[in-house]
């Protein structure tokens, strides 16, 4: 039903899925991570430490202006460390996928609805990243920037970009032999 609204005539969906519930790691999360828990951790230890948790107690109430300057900075790596994994669970049950047969559509009705495609016929490449058991994702666009791969940067994987990425689908190698067998198709009817 979600899909439905975005279909232009004479078009049907293949198939249609939504992203696997589960916090799912993937590669970028190797280095972010680390930086997640030092960012974190050195906040924390600076607000402690402005505070006037340790040391000789001579400063009394602690350096209020170093407790306001840290906050944001505790806030950035608490998002960071656990944050964004909640707010990814959010967006995967706001996030919809279609494989029609003329186009690949995400759907997202988060904060406000935003939808991307790209035709079968000029999808540039179709990347398959994941395991053979599990859930993976499906790119549609080869060398595609970080920051429109990944919505806003690494802090933020399920965020829709500027080009259409299946992102922890379930049934990644039917879906990936079906949006093949759909773009050599449409690539040989137009010849």
């Amino acid at each position: 039903m979600i899909v439905q609204p975005e279909l232009v005539p004479g078009e049907t969906i293949a198939w249609s899925g939504q992203p696997n519930p589960r916090v799912i790691f993937h590669k970028e999360d190797l280095s972010l991570i680390p930086f997640s828990l030092l960012w974190g951790g050195f906040a924390i230890f600076w607000e402690a430490g402005v505070s006037g948790f340790w040391g000789n107690g001579t400063r009394g109430g602690g350096w209020i202006f170093g407790v306001i300057w840290g906050v944001p900075f505790v806030l950035i790596g608490q998002y960071l460390i656990w944050g964004r994994f909640f707010y990814d669970a959010w967006l995967k049950r706001r996030t919809y996928y279609a494989v029609t047969n003329r186009r690949v559509l995400v759907i997202q009705n988060a904060w406000g609805r935003k939808m991307v495609g790209a035709s079968l016929e000029s999808l540039p490449a179709l990347t398959k990243e994941g395991r053979d058991s599990g859930p993976g994702t499906l790119r549609f666009a080869s060398n595609v920037p970080l920051s429109a791969r990944r919505g806003w940067g690494p802090w933020n994987s399920m965020r829709v970009g500027d080009a259409p990425i299946f992102r922890d689908i379930d049934d990644l190698d039917h879906v990936y032999r079906l949006v093949s067998d759909l773009r050599e198709r449409s690539r040989s009817s137009k010849s």
